[in-house]
């Protein structure tokens, strides 16, 4: 019976070109519209550690001791001493520092000039934790961080750049006027968002999404990055500013990040206690004033954060509105359609065909529209993804349809035609026959 349906909806639809045109047009604008905006959102707020994401978890402590300025939570870094002595104590699984500055980068044995380039500073857990693969070498060990061993990881890009692609481990580069020794290349890693270093988005730092860029290009040991950078790094925030700009190891500054895993909730409640025990020692100890401490684990540390840019949510509200109007657009031009052909559905029912298999019929046609309007929208979405990828965004590279979004493309677009139906499909089915007859 579906066959018969389809065929009839076939028939239908060339019988009204013009009207077919532009109910398709309708649907395909709103579900181009609307999918575009969808997929920016979804890649934006996707789990960038998928299966792992919920052992990943964010520590914070608040040092500050200014209590001019209110806050509900701990700051969203450590001061350095903070940050140490946690990283200190062991009590994860793992456990990684994230301390990001700029720093000028030479090869010594390349023509290209100086290049001013990110550099995280950070502990040889951050690879494992993080899944981090390497093309060439691998990650510096526990003993070379501990003795603040000059080597350095660095990134596909900044290996493309210096070094031509090839395997670079055992060259050096130049930092700050120190040579470091190559010990790793990574190969193409971008994460999204760059969840490691996400600080201050509910603050504005994140609207911009500039957490949806490249990863830093070299990565060294805390310890060596402190000795080679001291003086040029950013705080995130200071209440006792230190002697000298930049110098922040021993001020009263937040600036560093601390990442731990934990495999179980067992191990998850401990560390609570662990960071809430430390807050009221330090407390105890007059460096402290608050004792609120926190621990979100990834995903509940990106959405607290708010790193999908406002501006994507808003366009993306506005296109799921317009595909609203598209639809009460596309349920007017089907009632039109149908009760134009009052006197055929009518013939169907005094010979013997049922409310039910008008309405399903009508609706079989309202289905084929979908389709239709789901090609014309997914063309759509390409050209708009295009789109976004042509604007001076820090994601803008990222805009690709992946399987997902394409099968909801379809899927959409059928529901969208179908509900549209719903309504002209019954008035159809309550066609009187009698009444249409002698109009045939």
């Amino acid at each position: 019976m579906f066959k018969y349906y389809l065929q009839l909806a076939v028939h239908s639809l060339k019988r009204y070109p013009v009207l077919t045109g532009l109910m398709v047009l309708a649907i395909a604008v709103g579900i181009g519209a609307s999918m575009t905006t969808l997929t920016v959102m979804h890649l934006l707020s996707g789990n960038p550690m998928p299966g792992k994401s919920g052992k990943l978890f964010y520590a914070q402590v608040d040092a500050d001791t200014d209590n001019s300025y209110p806050h509900k939570d701990p700051l969203d870094m450590l001061d350095y001493r903070s940050a140490m002595d946690l990283w200190s104590a062991h009590k994860a699984d793992r456990q990684t520092l994230i301390i990001d500055s700029s720093v000028k980068v030479v090869a010594p044995d390349s023509q290209l000039p100086p290049l001013m380039r990110t550099m995280l500073s950070t502990t040889s857990d951050f690879f494992p934790m993080f899944d981090v693969p390497f093309q060439y070498g691998q990650a510096w060990t526990a003993e070379q961080g501990q003795r603040h061993a000059r080597v350095a990881v660095i990134s596909a890009a900044l290996n493309r750049k210096l070094f031509g692609g090839a395997n670079s481990v055992g060259r050096t580069l130049r930092i700050r006027g120190a040579d470091v020794r190559i010990v790793g290349v990574l190969a193409q890693w971008r994460p999204s968002p760059v969840f490691y270093k996400v600080v201050g988005g509910r603050f504005g730092a994140a609207t911009n999404g500039r957490f949806y860029g490249d990863t830093e290009d070299v990565m060294m040991p805390v310890g060596t990055g402190i000795d080679l950078n001291d003086g040029h790094f950013e705080p995130f925030t200071c209440w006792d500013l230190p002697e000298h700009a930049g110098h922040l190891t021993h001020a009263g500054c937040a600036w560093v990040g601390l990442w731990v895993q934990l495999d179980s909730p067992a191990k998850v409640t401990a560390y609570h206690e662990f960071l809430t025990h430390y807050a009221q020692q330090q407390k105890q100890l007059g460096r402290f004033t608050h004792t609120d401490v926190r621990l979100r684990d990834l995903m509940q540390w990106l959405t607290f954060n708010q790193v999908v840019p406002p501006d994507v949510k808003l366009q993306t509200s506005l296109a799921f509105a317009f595909l609203l109007i598209c639809l009460f657009n596309t349920v007017g031009l089907l009632l039109a359609k149908f009760l134009r052909r009052s006197g055929e559905i009518g013939l169907r029912r005094a010979l013997g065909a049922t409310r039910a298999s008008v309405f399903a019929q009508c609706l079989v046609e309202a289905g084929l529209v979908g389709v239709l309007g789901g090609i014309g929208g997914w063309v759509l979405t390409l050209v708009g993804l295009w789109a976004v990828r042509q604007q001076p965004v820090a994601y803008a590279n990222l805009a690709h349809m992946d399987l997902s979004m394409f099968a909801l493309t379809f899927l959409l677009s059928v529901l969208v035609a179908v509900l549209a139906g719903a309504l002209p499909a019954a008035r159809a089915s309550r066609t009187a026959p009698a009444l249409h007859l002698k109009t045939l």
